[in-house]
């Protein structure tokens, strides 16, 4: 029986944004689970779509033992301190020795990010790589990526096979490490690595433009999945995280084949489709006001809720989810008295007034000061918002998530509560999460469906579960940690260059 030993590292930075990813957050859980070792990691997941659920299905499949090591995850942010990726790294290479003088190991596979910045380790991923294939030496390293991974030439080179999501909003994640677990699978076939040919793109892509609900990337993605069919290759495209503030922080397509000349030529194919007409990556998103403007006129005559996305201040991508731009531009727009407890925004990250708001209990009226002004490319945010609410609901903060992206992840948001403002539904968290599932909005007894507009902290997740509901989507752009547009951010790294690469 093959042992393969597993392990979970993920980490979006976000270079520019203002809070650290330290130990405590890692430890605290959230969006992710608690940092956990051994068997309980396996037992918090289990059932969920994340990659490393997709692996272990095809493990026992195959008739592999999975070894449990690590699972480290925390909410999008900036940099992963140098303990917090120390601590991490130790723990994971600690377990590899101790398999390896037991009963050994046949393999690793990593569930990682792939756009994790550490303080003191630009490229965490590889760095995480490079010191396990000095523990290792031939054994098959296998991970699976983020469809926003910023991929480094050490990260290919090191690993024995990489994969990406394909879709954004992830919901393929499981499906990802199933694809992961056939990379492994051929390995063991062919008693090695397949070669592989990899290229850069030389410009960024705007987030908002990198849903494959939409196009171009939409068809870029169904020749990814037609061209792999053709050839038998296995190829990834990563749009990347076009926030990180390094030298690999760009678009990356790749491919593995026994034959490197089909791997060439299906990123050749990939390569021509996306750079082709860079123009096609460009969108235009309007400021709040014309946004929530245009969202009350269409919502007169729709029964189903328009969606607006906050999306500069994604929790997801780096923001605390803790601005009021768009909650100001709702009152000065009396949207909460033309709509009254129609209008929802979420999720705001507050601990102090949710926890205020839980000790009063449902049915008071307190005084708060909501939300928080933070520091961002464009200059300070809006203020906090001062203003008499009424406790609407109040939770301990445990959700199941409900729709087809992380289905069935149990989470925990601290202390929340559901507050009444004007009219308008403020949905409070203690612990940051973008707005990317309605059951987290039902935890709160905001029920989606029957909103006419809903303002959503997110970027693109969000699409997964709240487009089968809403009548029209837009985005909008208040002030916000996360740039929509990475021509606003004050880069130093960022190098915009191409380039190839065969591995062998």
């Amino acid at each position: 029986m093959k042992r393969i030993l597993v392990a979970f590292y993920q980490h979006e930075t976000n270079t520019f944004a203002p809070s650290l990813a330290d130990w405590t957050a890692f430890n605290r859980g959230g969006a992710f689970p608690a940092y956990c070792r051994g068997q309980t990691m396996l037992d918090r997941v289990a059932g969920s779509n994340i990659g490393l659920m997709g692996f272990c299905k095809v493990a026992e499949q195959q008739g592999w033992q999975i070894v449990p090591s690590v699972l480290a995850g925390t909410s999008p942010s900036s940099y992963v301190t140098e303990e917090a990726f120390e601590n991490i790294s130790n723990d994971l290479l600690a377990d590899i020795q101790a398999e390896m003088s037991g009963a050994g190991l046949a393999g690793i596979y990593l569930d990682l990010h792939g756009a994790a910045v550490a303080q003191h380790q630009d490229d965490s991923e590889g760095e995480l790589l490079l010191r396990i294939r000095r523990l290792v030496k031939n054994m098959p390293i296998i991970a699976s990526l983020d469809l926003h991974a910023n991929v480094s030439q050490t990260m290919l080179q090191t690993a024995d096979g990489l994969v990406s999501y394909r879709t954004y909003p992830h919901i393929d994640m499981a499906k990802t490490g199933e694809l992961a677990g056939e990379l492994l699978i051929r390995y063991f076939q062919g008693q090695t690595r397949e070669p592989g040919y990899a290229k850069r793109v030389p410009f960024l892509i705007n987030i908002n433009a990198q849903s494959t609900w939409l196009e171009p990337a939409k068809s870029i993605y169904q020749k990814l999945v037609s061209l792999d069919q053709e050839y038998g290759t296995m190829s990834s495209f990563c749009m990347a995280f076009p926030a990180s503030d390094i030298a690999d922080c760009a678009p990356v397509i790749w491919s593995y084949s026994r034959d490197v000349s089909l791997a060439k030529k299906v990123v050749d194919e990939l390569y021509a489709m996306v750079t082709h007409n860079p123009n096609l990556w460009n969108i235009d998103i309007p400021e709040a006001r014309d946004a929530i403007s245009q969202a009350l006129h269409l919502c007169q005559d729709v029964n189903k809720p328009i969606i607006i996305a906050d999306t500069q201040d994604n929790p997801g991508a780096g923001g605390d989810s803790n601005t009021t731009g768009m909650i100001h531009t709702l009152l000065s727009l009396r949207a909460g008295q033309l709509w009254s407890h129609q209008i929802a925004v979420g999720m705001l990250y507050d601990p102090l007034t949710a926890l205020q708001a839980t000790h009063a209990g449902v049915g008071a009226k307190l005084k708060v000061r909501l939300g928080k002004s933070v520091a961002t490319y464009g200059g300070m945010s809006e203020d906090p918002v001062e203003a008499e609410v009424k406790v609407k609901a109040v939770s301990d903060g445990w959700c199941t998530i409900e729709g087809e992206m992380m289905h069935g992840l149990k989470v925990q948001f601290g202390p929340s509560a559901c507050l009444e403002l004007e009219g308008i539904l403020v949905a409070v968290v203690s612990s940051k999460a973008q707005l990317l599932d309605r059951s987290m909005l039902k935890m709160l007894g905001i029920r989606a469906e029957d909103m006419k507009i809903i303002v959503v902290k997110s970027s693109n997740h969000f699409r997964a579960d709240f487009t089968p509901i809403a009548s029209r989507i837009l985005v909008a752009k208040a002030l916000g940690p996360m740039a929509a547009d990475p021509q606003d951010l004050p880069w130093t790294k960022l190098r915009s260059v191409s380039w190839e690469l065969v591995m062998k």
